[in-house]
């Protein structure tokens, strides 16, 4: 079944168009890596079907049906970069945010919520820092804080838009096994990724966005050097199968 489903998206800031004609339909149980230039309108994109930014034109459906009528259903991580770590709390008040949906604004989580939350910090190997406060820790730490608050949702689809950027290798390798088992257990996820070196070894599907859909599909058929060319809009050496992909030379 389609999870999601998006029939022509636009959407701008100010003046300025950054998607137009957007459509896609993502199945459930699947990995999507949403990936495109500078600009492309990837984060946008994100945002806009989240209704954190208003849409131009064009239709969308989660689950069949309205956002606001699963909202409970679905999760989102945003870009590390756009959260005010400033903010005086603790690693372990970040992640039971993820359960004001369950607990309600205006009640104190229990003795089990803030179990839970451990274990939601456990998973991503940050219980050892649950009384840490968010500014002091690293941004990988703080990449993984946020995964653990939208785990605890326990959502059927995920958003999460650049979770890899800027995090150490050991950081990525364990956000990716916990995308990974997500899936598994039938959960959708869509990531923004910035990196096309990892795209055929961490995703099965791949939406190349250039403010409009240019492909999308299974990974093996359409993760190719025709669309990478076409998304990024120059040339690519490309050695298939090998070790090697050189980022486009933008025109």
């Amino acid at each position: 079944m389609d999870v999601l489903h998006v029939d022509g998206l636009s959407a701008a800031y100010r003046k300025n168009t950054v998607l137009h004609d957007v459509s896609f339909a993502i199945k459930q149980g699947s990995l999507t890596s949403i990936v495109g230039p500078n600009g492309a309108g990837k984060s946008t994109l994100i945002k806009v079907l989240l209704d954190l930014h208003p849409r131009l034109s064009g239709a969308t459906s989660f689950f069949g049906t309205a956002l606001k009528k699963v909202k409970a259903k679905v999760g989102y991580v945003p870009q590390r970069g756009s959260v005010d770590w400033d903010f005086p709390t603790d690693a372990l008040d970040v992640v039971m945010m993820g359960m004001y949906g369950q607990i309600g604004w205006v009640k104190w989580p229990n003795k089990r919520h803030k179990e839970k939350a451990l274990e939601a910090l456990d998973k991503v190997g940050m219980a050892d820092y649950a009384n840490r406060q968010i500014s002091e820790l690293s941004g990988g730490q703080q990449q993984r804080v946020f995964l653990a608050r939208a785990l605890i949702q326990e959502a059927d689809l995920y958003f999460m838009d650049e979770p890899l950027a800027g995090v150490d290798a050991a950081t990525e390798r364990a956000i990716m096994t916990i995308l990974k088992e997500l899936k598994n257990e039938g959960r959708t996820v869509l990531v923004v990724h910035h990196d096309l070196q990892t795209v055929e070894d961490y995703f099965d599907q791949v939406l190349f966005l250039n403010r409009t859909v240019i492909a999308h599909g299974d990974v093996p058929s359409t993760f190719t050097i025709n669309n990478i060319e076409k998304a990024y809009g120059g040339a690519v050496r490309w050695l298939k199968g090998g070790s090697e992909i050189v980022h486009p030379t933008f025109k």
